[in-house]
C-alpha cells in the first residue's frame, strides 16, 4: 500500500484553491492500487487533502496531536473536522494533553515518518511557529523523504 502524507497551510487564499486542489488530485490519481492518506485534519490543506484522498478511494489515517485538539477549531470548523474524523479508517492519538507547537511538530514528524511521500501545500516561506509547514518540509527533506510542493506561483498567504 502506498502511503502519502500532507503538511500545509491552514489559510490558503481563495484564488489559489482551484490550483491547489488540482495539484493534490493530480498526485493522488497518479497512484494505482491501495492508498493510505495521513492527515491531522487541520483546516486548510489538511482537510482539502483528506477530502480528495477519500474521493479517490484512499484509506484515511488521522493523526491527532493532542487530547484537546478540538479546542483549536471554531464551531463551524469543527463540523468539517468531525466529518473527516468519522470517515477515517485509522486514528493515531499522540500523548500530548494540550495543543502546543511541540504537539504539532510531533504530529507532522509522525506523518513524515510513516508515509512514503509528503505533499506540502507550501508557499516556500519559514514556519510561523514550531511545527509549521516549513519545519515539516525541512524534517522530511533531512530524513530523505520525497516531498512534492504544491503552490501557485505568485500566490501570497495573508
Amino acid at each position: 500500500m502506498k502511503r502519502i502524507g500532507i503538511t500545509g497551510h491552514r489559510v490558503i487564499p481563495p484564488e489559489g484553491h482551484a490550483d491547489i486542489r488540482a495539484g493534490l488530485l493530480a498526485v493522488l490519481r497518479r497512484h494505482e492500487g491501495p492508498l493510505e492518506a495521513f492527515s491531522s485534519l487541520a483546516v486548510g490543506a489538511d482537510q482539502m487533502f483528506a477530502d480528495l484522498a477519500l474521493s479517490c478511494g484512499a484509506e484515511l489515517t488521522v493523526v491527532i496531536p493532542s487530547g484537546d485538539y478540538e479546542n483549536d477549531f471554531t464551531p463551524g470548523e469543527l463540523v468539517g473536522f468531525r466529518r473527516y474524523r468519522r470517515r477515517a479508517t485509522r486514528e493515531v492519538q499522540l500523548s500530548f494533553p494540550h495543543s502546543t507547537d511541540e504537539a504539532y511538530y510531533a504530529a507532522g514528524t509522525y506523518i513524515v515518518d510513516n508515509c512514503d511521500r509528503l505533499l506540502a501545500v507550501w508557499d516556500g516561506g519559514p514556519s510561523r511557529g514550531l511545527g509549521g509547514t516549513g519545519d515539516i518540509v525541512e524534517y522530511a527533506r533531512a530524513s530523505g523523504k520525497p516531498v512534492t510542493v504544491i503552490w501557485r506561483e505568485g500566490l501570497r498567504r495573508p
